[in-house]
């Protein structure tokens, strides 16, 4: 995955448990594509302040993932949500094995909200 794209799943999962100096420089750099320097310059501290900052923010993100799942759940859901939606529309009327698998999939998504 696209370090960008990764990133900014993490952010929506996570940001708001990180400081707010930090949630602001990760908005700015990720998802505006300010420079480094461009941040530098609008908070008054050095590049490297911003580097740090970004880089302990990264590592803060990664680790409530490595601890939660939460976007591996949510990719995994989303999958399987769009395998149902394929089988669905694959005929105008669904063969019975494609309601059964259909449901199958979708009983999983259940089980996984409660585990």
């Amino acid at each position: 995955m696209d370090k960008v794209i990764k990133m900014t799943l993490l952010f929506d999962f996570y940001g708001p448990l990180l400081t707010e100096r930090q949630q602001k420089f990760i908005d700015l750099y990720y998802e505006n594509d300010y420079s480094l320097g461009e941040i530098a310059e609008n908070y008054g501290v050095s590049r490297q302040a911003v580097h740090d900052t970004l880089k302990r923010a990264e590592g803060i993100l990664a680790n409530y993932e490595n601890k939660l799942g939460l976007i591996d759940k949510f990719l995994l859901k989303r999958n399987k949500l769009a395998d149902v939606a394929r089988l669905l529309e694959e005929a105008p009327e669904p063969p019975p094995q494609q309601l059964a698998r259909a449901r199958k999939i979708l009983q999983e998504l259940l089980e996984m909200d409660r585990g």
